[in-house]
């Protein structure tokens, strides 16, 4: 009998074949076939998990026997509460733990699930440029249509407000805001927040705020502004906070979401087909998390604010490479690729390949991103000094 082979247009959908792999994972995967290369591609924190929350989850495992169960799609009750408790700490909104807080599996899971739950085939979500190259993706991974609104590399990265009413349409549905900024580590400012917010509130649009970097501002506290605590814009903005960074805990995957109450049931519809429910045993981690003083705070953004100054000593003595703008918060730094060559892609692969320094090219993270490259200085000390020390050797310094 003669067989029949399916073709991958029989087989894959036109929606999977359109989808790239996040440029940082390409360069990691790249990164993973190269021993000896000192990678500044991926923001993973070298921190190990705080002890308190290792210890809770411990005894969890020993004690309780649900530990390892299904927890209900919306997420364990206790987490919450506490989520909302954190959240009234953080921005003096109180929010309903029942009816406006769903437990993701991290802010990534979280995004997918709102964008699954707000945007049809054709809207219009829009995203700074340059923006998180993942919210990129899922945007038209869900049908939707990614509108950039550029950030202005002269003025420090910030956004220009008086182009935003130019960006939006009877399509638009959202407007996704990181801040502090991956990947130029910038800090929007309180302006630009709230001038956002009230256009974005007069034409019913939805504020997405992604927050995993607003522990880490440094020397800059005094002008970081959390949009979320604006109450005169609350009921437009989804606010999503996740565990990965401020507590260590990127493996674990989750994440809380606090969101208007029309949206809240449908996005725990959505993210119970998804994943039935964020593991119990991750849901403990963070409810340990919350529940204990994260004294861990002050020595990681300690340790970041050194890493901060030293990759700005390192590209200070490679000014004929590379020129970048001072980052104010996160940990990234995202330089301009001054030396010759053909995009930031070509660059970041010939970086890999030659010198062995793994680098995530800017032209992944929106058109304005091309020749540049984003660093992740929240790796070890030595992983930084190595890489520039190739840098040096390869360009001269």
């Amino acid at each position: 009998m003669e067989q029949t082979i399916i073709s991958k247009s029989q087989l894959i959908s036109d929606r999977s074949c359109n989808l790239e792999m996040s440029a940082i994972k390409q360069m990691s995967i790249l990164n993973a076939k190269v021993p000896d290369a000192a990678s500044l591609a991926w923001g993973l924190p070298s921190f190990r998990t705080p002890a308190p929350i290792r210890t809770a989850t411990k005894q969890a495992l020993e004690n309780d026997p649900k530990a390892g169960m299904y927890a209900l799609p919306g997420g364990l009750p206790e987490l919450c509460v506490a989520a909302a408790r954190e959240h009234e700490h953080r921005t003096g909104q109180c929010v309903d733990p029942d009816k406006q807080v769903m437990i993701s599996a991290g802010n990534m899971e979280g995004l997918q699930t709102l964008f699954h739950a707000i945007v049809d085939q054709g809207d219009e979500v829009i995203v700074t440029d340059p923006g998180f190259v993942s919210h990129i993706s899922q945007i038209r991974f869900n049908g939707g249509v990614p509108v950039f609104w550029p950030m202005k590399e002269a003025r420090r990265w910030d956004l220009d407000i008086d182009a935003l009413p130019e960006l939006i349409s009877p399509k638009t549905k959202a407007i996704v805001l990181v801040n502090p900024s991956n990947p130029t580590g910038a800090i929007l400012s309180r302006r630009t927040l709230q001038g956002a917010a009230r256009i974005a509130r007069a034409h019913g649009i939805l504020i997405i705020i992604d927050d995993p970097y607003s522990h880490f501002v440094y020397d800059n506290r005094d002008r970081f502004f959390n949009l979320a605590s604006d109450p005169s814009v609350a009921d437009c903005i989804a606010y999503l906070f996740t565990f990965s960074k401020a507590y260590a805990m990127s493996g674990w995957r989750v994440g809380y979401m606090v969101v208007p109450e029309a949206l809240r049931n449908e996005i725990v519809k959505i993210h119970d087909l998804t994943m039935i429910c964020t593991p119990r045993i991750s849901q403990i981690a963070a409810l340990a998390a919350l529940e204990n003083e994260p004294v861990h705070l002050v020595e990681f953004e300690r340790i970041l604010d050194r890493r901060r100054a030293l990759i700005c000593e390192r590209l200070d003595r490679l000014p004929h490479v590379f020129s970048y703008v001072r980052p104010q918060g996160a940990y990234y730094v995202f330089p301009r690729v001054l030396v010759r060559h053909d995009n930031a892609d070509r660059f970041a692969r010939d970086l890999l390949d030659q010198v062995h320094v793994t680098v995530t090219p800017g032209s992944a993270f929106g058109p304005s991103g091309e020749n540049h490259v984003r660093m992740a200085y929240c790796v070890e000390d030595d992983v930084i000094n190595l890489a520039f020390d190739r840098l040096e050797a390869h360009f001269g310094a």
